[in-house]
């Protein structure tokens, strides 16, 4: 088991799919690169936020992507 296993275990979550671990750490890469590191962790934190209101990982990612610098 690892970290990431251990720890959603102990917030009563279920783990991460290996697909959902890409989209996030693209989605952080993508942040850190378009703005300031320090909101690469907020804004995956702001999408769990979103997918646990309901949202879908997908829109959210999107979403962040059309706000973005340079987004068209």
């Amino acid at each position: 088991m690892n970290w990431l296993d251990d720890y959603a275990r102990s917030l009563g979550v279920n783990k991460l799919a290996a697909e959902e671990i890409d989209v996030i750490l693209d989605l952080a890469r993508d942040v850190a690169h378009g703005t300031e590191r320090k909101n690469a962790p907020l804004a995956a934190f702001l999408a769990g936020r979103f997918v646990g209101a309901g949202g879908t990982l997908d829109e959210a990612v999107a979403d962040a992507h059309d706000v973005l610098p340079g987004a068209e």
